[in-house]
């Protein structure tokens, strides 16, 4: 499958797991396919610390000033009470469950809306990493589920979802009992998923300017981890795992940007 892609959503596309190249304006197929080169991963000779070096395309990776993840320090947060809180205007929404070479993800087909301060930015997919990229003073969760939104003019925010050991978490029954363990794989929800079931009770989170987490690592991208995590089985865990053993990017360097508590 192609995509033809204008310069302002090339970054969105890269969040969607498509490669976007600087040579060519259309992207390929999903990330992992074996049309894709480079090949990049997360571990060995082409993991997080060398994706500068895979191609001119993917040097932000190096060289970039506002790479995610990062590790939010609570003692040097700055409270934002008076920020406008996440605006989650979620719908139920048909959707499929794919293995794109480099995690699970959860493609949506009409799943409504998050409203920032700049306007509405809609939901395209999910996915996840585990351990969670994101660190909280230095420590990190056993998944994050990364919920991935685009506004018309391509601009991408991304909320991310912490995920600790617990109890059976009833909103990923649907998801992951259709986990492919193939690459490329891919499997109809049996049902429309409302994301907003994934969420927290509490939606204060932290708020930061970043980065994409997989290659090319583009930046402009509005960061927002929530900031109480919910519950997964070890079970549910497990089974991801055992397609995706690790599959989270190093912290990067604050480089002195601001991390912003919005409650």
């Amino acid at each position: 499958m192609k995509w033809t892609l204008t310069a302002s959503a090339c970054a969105a596309a890269a969040l969607m797991t498509v490669a976007c190249s600087t040579q060519a304006p259309h992207a390929t197929a999903p990330a992992g396919h074996a049309a894709h080169s480079p090949h990049w991963s997360y571990d060995g000779p082409t993991s997080a610390l060398h994706w500068a070096e895979l191609e001119p395309g993917f040097q932000t990776c190096g060289i970039g000033q506002e790479q995610s993840p990062i590790n939010i320090e609570t003692s040097r947060v700055t409270a934002s009470p008076d920020a406008r809180p996440l605006g989650f205007g979620y719908t139920p929404s048909e959707g499929s469950v794919v293995n794109n070479g480099h995690t699970i993800q959860v493609d949506l087909a009409q799943a409504g809306s998050l409203v920032l301060d700049d306007g509405a930015y809609g939901l395209v997919q999910f996915h996840f990493h585990t351990p969670s990229e994101e660190q909280i003073d230095g420590q990190s969760y056993p998944l994050v589920a990364h919920l991935v939104h685009r506004n018309e003019q391509g601009r991408l925010a991304v909320v991310a979802v912490l995920f600790k050991l617990g109890q059976e978490n009833a909103a990923l029954k649907p998801v992951f009992a259709k986990l492919p363990t193939d690459v490329d794989g891919r499997r109809a929800l049996t049902a429309p998923l409302d994301v907003t079931a994934l969420l927290p009770a509490t939606r204060a989170h932290y708020a930061f300017a970043g980065s994409l987490t997989t290659p090319p690592c583009s930046e402009g991208v509005r960061w927002h981890v929530l900031k109480t995590p919910v519950e997964i089985s070890p079970a549910q865990l497990a089974a991801f795992k055992a397609i995706y053993t690790m599959n989270a990017r190093p912290v990067q360097p604050l480089n002195g940007r601001a991390v912003r508590l919005v409650p």
